[in-house]
């Protein structure tokens, strides 16, 4: 499982034109599942997103995590993470998990985020999404559940 991981003041979803998601602060989380994911990498990718501490503290320094800041989180599902452009200049995308097994993953993620107590706003899974956000810092962290 990799995501791309923005520290957001604002960010919102929408597919033709209505919105599908959007918070105030937080994070932006765009994710994508790979074909040799399992629930163990959602649960610890879920663990791993609400306790990254990429929020800045008192003195200014990132030591506060989204569960500490009381922020929330934009989850956008996104397979291109997964593609691989090291040869030619197509990127092949067959390491990325299609249906059945990439939707309930992404969505795991989503609701064990969730059960710890954050708001999470989805985007639309598979649809064709325009993000906006305001990334904030800039702060942009990725995350892969296998490295």
């Amino acid at each position: 499982m990799r995501a791309v991981v923005q520290r957001v003041s604002r960010a919102c979803v929408s597919v033709d034109g209505e919105t599908t998601g959007n918070i105030e602060a937080g994070l932006l989380v765009l994710l994508g599942v790979s074909v040799d994911d399992a629930a163990a990498d959602a649960d610890w990718m879920a663990e791993k997103l609400a306790n990254l501490r990429i929020f800045k503290d008192d003195l200014g320094a990132m030591n506060r995590s989204l569960l500490d800041v009381g922020g929330a989180m934009l989850l956008v599902s996104q397979f291109t993470l997964l593609g691989d452009a090291r040869k030619g200049r197509r990127p092949s995308f067959i390491q990325a998990a299609k249906e059945p097994l990439a939707r309930p993953l992404y969505e795991r993620v989503g609701e064990c985020v969730k059960r710890l107590g954050i708001e999470v706003a989805f985007g639309s899974f598979g649809a064709d999404m325009e993000v906006e956000l305001v990334n904030q810092g800039p702060v942009t962290i990725l995350i892969d559940s296998k490295q």
